[in-house]
């Protein structure tokens, strides 16, 4: 039996305290492969590898069922918020 999509997100939430999170279930329904974007708090002061280490940790369980698991994201809540160059205006040019 695999594992679910609310399980991972059970997990993830309990362990991580993430202020943003989404969980895609990408095995087709099995509960065998999961693309995750996290930002957490805890994150803070952690290079990506120790990120990506807290979150399979944090899955210790269900990672015993689980075939594959991408970490697409794993932020801090500084890093998740939108970037400057998004909100800047374009400029015209008058011939």
């Amino acid at each position: 039996m695999g594992v679910t999509k609310e399980q991972v997100e059970a997990s993830l939430t309990s362990k991580l305290k993430p202020t943003h999170l989404e969980v895609t279930d990408t095995s087709g329904g099995c509960g065998a492969s999961f693309d995750v974007e996290i930002v957490s708090e805890q994150f803070e002061g952690k290079r990506l590898i120790e990120r990506h280490r807290m979150v399979n940790a944090a899955l210790e369980e269900e990672m015993k069922e689980i075939h594959a698991l991408s970490i697409k994201k794993a932020q801090t809540p500084q890093q998740w918020k939108p970037s400057p160059e998004s909100a800047t205006p374009t400029t015209t040019t008058h011939a």
